[in-house]
């Protein structure tokens, strides 16, 4: 009987890491690549839904036009995604 509640424990801790864990590393991991790699003229969409041109990235900040005058400065963390990029499940619980 111990075995088979080694094998069901084991088979739990199995299906958590692939069901949770692991897709949140992911996503975590591709949200750093996107932050690494902002740069000025890039489409965005903060996750607040905010769409703009970035125009300058700071260490912390990112300074977004969002209309031919209007220029917004977010923290970098609020930038959700390039803008035409498909929202995966993963990030939609983010």
């Amino acid at each position: 009987m111990l075995s088979g509640d080694i094998v069901f424990v084991g088979l739990f801790l199995a299906i958590l890491y692939f069901m949770i864990l692991r897709p949140q590393t992911q996503e975590r991991q591709r949200h750093d690549d996107l932050l690494a790699s902002l740069k000025v003229d890039l489409d965005v969409v903060t996750r607040s839904g905010l769409h703009g041109r970035v125009v300058e990235v700071g260490a912390d900040t990112v300074v977004l036009q969002i209309a031919d005058a209007t220029r917004v400065t977010i923290d970098k963390q609020a930038v959700f995604r390039r803008a035409g990029e498909a929202v995966t499940a993963a990030a939609q619980g983010v």
